[in-house]
């Protein structure tokens, strides 16, 4: 397979239309704007439907409309953006509608930066709307990784009828690297029976969020649930690395995960046993990553580019067993490998 030197935006445009999308609505943003401009230029040339909305609310309803009518499609924007999008994301679980929508995530709060922040953490992983509803949440750490869950985010969306979203960052998408492309999915993925395609020889399909009897709302939510339920035993994904000896493990995804790789292997050279735990989806949270280390484990440092938002999940993941320590740059600034080794050290010595 050939390989291509890509920008992340443009990687991830190129995967989309590769994996099979067939309509993208969207709105420009600073740092995702190449995605939509790539795909502008592309997908009329491979027959599929591009349009640029009037607003990031008029999007997501158009999102809305084309996977009720069974298509496979996407949008993109970046946090203020995502933000507007909440309403009709939380519309599109509640009718069970398979879609893509990526979040190349900028500074904030407010209109903030356009520098790359991980502070939508708690927006992806908490729903973000109204009403008990998850999305799957990916986090991609190289180019070549968001151009792989592309493919995976839209047969996810397909198998559980559900929105995924790719949670990037601008580093993301704005770094160059090599990429090879797959051209299609391999999945055995269920056919799309529950579509509004305007046939008349079968029992009509309605597709609806709407239920005024509570109990009929209930009986929903509990299905819905279910599925939830099923996506955290089968879809969990993460990796760890010098995680048979460690004993002081960074916890960190994203660009930030590379960061740390770093930094974890400057202390090593240093004789510190340490490791890093790298969620691959942020919901479902990978809970198990953590148990299985526990044996050794003496403390736990999460690094993120904001506040600190997926600390809880770690501190909700260890439950007391060891401590856990926080590194974050908020709005926009980035660590380096060697402020992240010295957070190490200060852990190391905070844990005797």
């Amino acid at each position: 397979m050939e390989k291509l030197l890509m920008k992340g935006n443009e990687a991830l445009a190129e995967a989309a239309i590769r994996a099979g999308c067939q309509c993208f609505f969207g709105y420009p943003i600073t740092p995702q704007s190449e995605l939509p401009a790539y795909l502008a230029r592309e997908m009329p040339k491979r027959g599929r439907v591009f349009l640029q909305a009037e607003s990031e609310i008029a999007a997501i309803n158009m999102v809305y409309g084309a996977a009720g009518a069974g298509a496979r499609v996407m949008t993109s924007s970046s946090s203020p953006g995502i933000s507007l999008k909440q309403e009709g994301i939380s519309y599109l679980c509640g009718a069970e509608l398979p879609c893509l929508i990526v979040n190349i995530v900028r500074g904030g709060p407010g209109l903030g930066d356009i520098q790359p922040a991980q502070s939508d953490y708690f927006q992806a992983t908490r729903g973000g709307g109204h009403g008990d509803y998850r999305t799957i949440v990916f986090s991609p750490s190289s180019v070549q990784e968001l151009v792989d869950m592309v493919y995976d985010a839209f047969d996810l969306a397909d198998i559980y009828r559900n929105p995924v979203m790719i949670l990037g960052d601008g580093i993301l998408g704005q770094m160059m690297e090599p990429v090879v492309f797959r051209e299609k999915s391999h999945r055995e993925l269920p056919p799309k029976t529950w579509a509004t395609t305007g046939k008349k020889d079968r029992k009509q399909n309605i597709i609806n969020s709407l239920y005024l009897d509570p109990v009929k709302l209930e009986q929903h939510n509990w299905k819905l649930d279910r599925k939830y339920r099923e996506i955290m035993a089968k879809e969990c994904r993460w990796e760890v690395i010098n995680g048979d000896d460690a004993e002081y493990f960074v916890v960190a995804y994203g660009i930030c995960a590379r960061i740390a790789f770093s930094a974890v292997e400057m202390a090593r050279n240093e004789g510190i046993k340490a490791g890093l735990i790298r969620p691959i989806t942020l919901w479902p949270y990978p809970q198990k990553a953590f148990d299985d280390v526990m044996d050794r484990a003496k403390a736990f440092l999460t690094v993120e580019l904001s506040l600190g938002q997926m600390i809880d999940d770690v501190k909700l993941s260890v439950n007391g067993r060891a401590p856990v320590y926080f590194y974050g740059r908020p709005g926009g600034m980035v660590p380096t490998a060697e402020d992240v080794f010295n957070e190490i050290l200060k852990m190391k010595g905070a844990s005797r």
